[in-house]
């Protein structure tokens, strides 16, 4: 039984993280991450660098298609159930998503613009919410009483590192998978019907690196400012605070939530949730559960959810005033209510079935 080119997500997805390894390690190597030279250091490498700016310019337009494969992946595994068939690839693959946002953000730093210095301070102070110990975190997460020199190497240092440990998940994440093999549309697990991976698939993975690839090069060579914040273009200064203030476009959907509820705590704790809620869903689910290719009020929640992730991320970039602000609330709400919904739908489906 073949699988359809929903199933290229991981194979690009491998493929991004190498090149977002390699372009940072040579980006690494002209970065200074002391606040007084990090912001001229950044044009340094755009301008004075021997194919400084392609290498920049294809890592900071990369995390962009790294993200958006990552939510097209997670999809797909949502719309086929493999938190049911594959409980443990679903979580190593969440953790995945989690650590991956967080060297984004830590990425998003570096470059010391004035989106990047607001945006860290903001960001980081969520964690005051938190109570008894909240301002406490916050300090011990600046390495000062504000951002500063210290938050910079830190984040410097981690946005290092955690690409390697997510090498090392998504290791962990294919041994699970091989475990049962990869699932199809029609959810079955049966080897009778399976068929080896050379030579069909991998060419079919290669189709889809050169797609992507070819894509990511329009990009970064024609547009390489398409997806970036025109603020991140002056240098930071904690007396000028941006009109708006707003994350990459690929955190807007938490951002939308996180400002939907007036509560500080209550915010954060949505924030979290929204994808902390993917850890749930293997723990909720059982394996007698119906395929969604048999249940259409499954599909139907699904695209729901679909269009009210859009809708969020719209929202998110949009600023803090009506109707932006009263709409992302009933969003906000939706996009909770619909993962019970699909889960209740599959279980009534195989319900009525049985």
């Amino acid at each position: 039984m073949s699988i359809s080119i929903w199933w290229n997500g991981g194979s690009i997805l491998g493929m991004l993280l190498g090149m977002q390894i390699l372009t940072g390690f040579f980006l690494s190597m002209h970065y200074t991450s002391d606040i007084t030279n990090t912001f001229a250091s950044v044009i340094h490498i755009s301008r004075d660098v021997p194919f400084g700016w392609l290498f920049r310019s294809f890592h900071a337009n990369g995390a962009s298609f790294f993200f958006f494969f990552i939510y097209f992946h997670v999809g797909r595994g949502l719309y086929y159930q493999s938190y049911i068939t594959q409980p443990r690839t679903w979580m190593a693959g969440s953790t995945i998503l989690l650590i991956s946002m967080a060297t984004a953000f830590l990425g998003y730093v570096l470059p010391w613009g004035q989106m990047s210095f607001w945006g860290a301070t903001v960001i980081t102070n969520l964690m005051s919410a938190i109570p008894y110990f909240g301002p406490s975190l916050v300090e011990w997460i600046w390495g000062s009483f504000s951002v500063g020199q210290s938050t910079l190497t830190r984040f410097y240092s981690l946005h290092f590192i955690l690409p390697f440990v997510i090498g090392a998940l998504s290791a962990i994440h294919i041994y699970f998978l091989h475990e049962k093999g990869s699932t199809n549309p029609l959810g079955d697990l049966s080897h009778n019907s399976k068929m080896h991976f050379h030579p069909y698939f991998s060419w079919k993975d290669i189709v889809g690196f050169l797609v992507v690839i070819l894509c990511l090069s329009f990009i970064a060579l024609f547009y390489p400012n398409l997806l970036g914040d025109p603020e991140n273009y002056t240098m930071a200064n904690i007396k000028v605070t941006p009109t708006h203030i707003q994350p990459e476009w690929y955190f807007l959907f938490a951002y939308a939530i996180l400002r939907s509820i007036p509560s500080k705590l209550g915010g954060v704790m949505a924030l979290v949730m929204s994808i902390f809620i993917l850890y749930f869903l293997p723990l909720m689910m059982n394996s007698t559960c119906l395929s969604s290719s048999f249940s259409p009020l499954f599909q139907l929640f699904y695209w729901i959810l679909v269009a009210d992730f859009i809708i969020l991320t719209w929202l998110g970039a949009c600023p803090i005033e009506q109707p932006y602000t009263t709409l992302a609330v009933p969003c906000t709400i939706l996009y909770f209510l619909l993962f019970m919904f699909m889960m209740i739908s599959t279980q009534s489906a195989m319900f009525y079935l049985v």
